[in-house]
């Protein structure tokens, strides 16, 4: 199995390779977040790159956001980008492996995280994903639909594999076709809202 350390995506960043970088917010993470009311709750975003989400978050009134990435670049970029929210602790960094985070969440985002792991490693993602989330706490976001293949990143996947990835260990609210992806991924990608089971 290919080693997608923090070595390989601090040089990905360091050489400017990051095509999965839109240099903007999500438009539908940003949409499902402006329906939430609760501006308190303590969202992750893992394997967050240059979360852009995260001025767009703090726009919304979001005043607990843990960004965590395997690279150090990225996040120095958020910081740089948010002194004031970095100053007043709503937002904070974690430059750590996803894997041996810990941490009580209501709410974890996921963008182009899941595709950029080892297909090998999802059925842990979805353990540690259910860990880190308090009880009925929200797993949302966007997965690749395209086949998946042995090369990558980023790897694909279908809504039948994901169904069968997540169901076991939570409850799907949502699981569909992405109607506001941006231009590029129009058709490529799936929505999705989880809540953890009991």
């Amino acid at each position: 199995m290919p080693t997608f350390n923090e070595n390989y995506w601090e040089t990905r960043y360091q050489q400017g390779e990051t095509g999965w970088d839109m240099g903007s917010a999500s438009t539908p993470l940003i949409t499902f977040c402006q329906q939430l009311t609760n501006k308190n709750l303590r969202i992750l975003i893992p394997g967050c790159g240059n979360a852009h989400e995260v001025e767009a978050l703090l726009n919304l009134g979001f005043t607990n956001i843990t960004v965590l990435d395997f690279a150090e670049s990225p996040l120095k970029n958020i910081a740089a980008r948010n002194p004031t929210a970095m100053a007043s602790g709503h937002v904070k960094l974690v430059c750590a492996d996803f894997f041996a985070h810990q941490g009580n969440y209501d709410l974890i985002l996921e963008q182009t995280f899941f595709c950029a792991i080892h297909p090998a490693q999802r059925a842990d993602y979805a353990k540690h994903m259910h860990s880190l989330l308090v009880q009925t706490g929200t797993l949302a976001g966007l997965l690749f639909n395209f086949p998946l293949t042995d090369e990558g990143p980023p790897f694909g996947g279908d809504a039948t594999s994901y169904q069968q990835l997540f169901e076991p260990i939570f409850k799907i609210h949502t699981l569909e076709p992405c109607h506001n992806s941006i231009k590029p991924r129009l058709g490529k990608e799936l929505f999705f809202i989880l809540e953890k089971a009991e």
